[in-house]
This record gives C-alpha cells, sequence and structure tokens, in this order.
C-alpha cells in the first residue's frame, strides 16, 4: 500500500500497471441505508471531462458525469452493503465488502487497484489477481477513483429516494440518512425503520428498551 503525500504524484504513470480501477464508496457516515462501493477502469481513448470528488460537485453535473462515467467507461461496477450487513460486521468491514463486490462485478478484471483513503480491503478471493494501494485524496487527484466516487454517490442517492417512498417521514430523500436534525427528530418519533444502522449510537438510543 502506498500513500502520496503531495497531489504533484498524481500525474502517475498509470501504464506500467495494466487496466487500473478507481474505487470509492458513499454512505459511510449515514444512520441509514447501504454503503455502496463502485470500480471504475476509464477508457483513456474516451475522456470525460470534469472529473472531481463527488462532494464537490452539484447534483445536477453529478448526474450527468454519471451518465457519461457509465457509457464511456472501459469498465466499471457497483457493489452494496445493506443495514443488516453493517450492523453484523461493522461499517468498515461492510465498506470493504461492497467494495470486492463491486470489483467482482466488473466485466474485465483490472490489474491494479486505487481506493480513496488510507486502508485497502483484501482483495483476495475474487478470482483475479491485481495489486491495490490507498491514496488519500485520491477522489480528488485520481480520475478513475473521481469516477467512483460520482457512480457511488449517485447510485446511492437514487436509492436513498426510493426508500423515502418505501418509509415516508423520515426524509430520506432530502438527507439521504445523514444524522441530520431533522433525521434524528423523525427518528426519535417514529423508531428505527428496516434500513436503519441499528449498531449506530443515535438509532440504538431510539430502539425499544
Amino acid at each position: 500500500m502506498r500513500r502520496r503525500p503531495g497531489a504533484e504524484q498524481a500525474a502517475f504513470d498509470w501504464g506500467r500497471h495494466g487496466l487500473v480501477a478507481g474505487m470509492d464508496e458513499a454512505g459511510r457516515g449515514p444512520l441509514a441505508g447501504p454503503v455502496v462501493a463502485a470500480a471504475v477502469i476509464l477508457d483513456a481513448g474516451r475522456p470525460i471531462d470534469g472529473l472531481a470528488d463527488s462532494k464537490a460537485l452539484k447534483p445536477a453535473r453529478r448526474e450527468q458525469l454519471a451518465v457519461e462515467i457509465r457509457a464511456r467507461s472501459f469498465a466499471w461496477g457497483l457493489g452494496w452493503a445493506d443495514a443488516a450487513e453493517i450492523d453484523a460486521i461493522n461499517i468498515l468491514q461492510a465498506t470493504f465488502l461492497a467494495m470486492r463486490r463491486a470489483l467482482a462485478s466488473l466485466a474485465t478484471a483490472p490489474a491494479h487497484v486505487v481506493v480513496d483513503g488510507n486502508r485497502c480491503p483484501d482483495l483476495g478471493g475474487l478470482g483475479f489477481e491485481c495489486t491495490v494501494e490507498a491514496v488519500v485524496e485520491g477522489d480528488v487527484t485520481v480520475p478513475c477513483v473521481s469516477a467512483a466516487s460520482i457512480l457511488a454517490k449517485c447510485a446511492r442517492d437514487e436509492f436513498m429516494c426510493r426508500l423515502d417512498a418505501c418509509y415516508p417521514g423520515y426524509g430520506f430523500a432530502g438527507h439521504k440518512g445523514y444524522p441530520t436534525a431533522a433525521h434524528v427528530a423523525a427518528l426519535r418519533a417514529l423508531g428505527p425503520s428496516p434500513v436503519h444502522r441499528k449498531s449506530f449510537a443515535p438509532v440504538q438510543f431510539c430502539l425499544p428498551r
């Protein structure tokens, strides 16, 4: 695993690795819903302008880029871990599980994987061999990781909007499960839904005693 301290190192020689998949997640901090990971192998012959950390993009631009990423990437995949899995194995391990599922869903196996952050999932047993590294702020400096950040965020946001119709009153379409004041107030009034993470402290406090 390698951490790059400076943005000047973002011009990494990806060619020496072969196919490189960027990987990122969305949804580690919410009180409800899944954690979603995306893996993206960009196509050097079909560049996508404007890739950036998904949190720095306005929703409309993020959605536009997600369409381009799905259409123009060499390969992309999503992986999910739901609230029950998060409660069973903790959010970090559930995030790693979602990442493994995202890689497993790629139509083409990468030779190298770049993960946003400072920790890497165990990639053994996926049916292919690859190297892996973690890059702090990779969603800012590494285009394929930025692309993964965008896909993961868009997929999760869309799913939380669908959950809003299934579990009205919590406001999932607005806060996407994050612990806003309105969400915590709804949680106290209604109690946890089946998609709330019962291992998270704010939800635990609202469970029947």
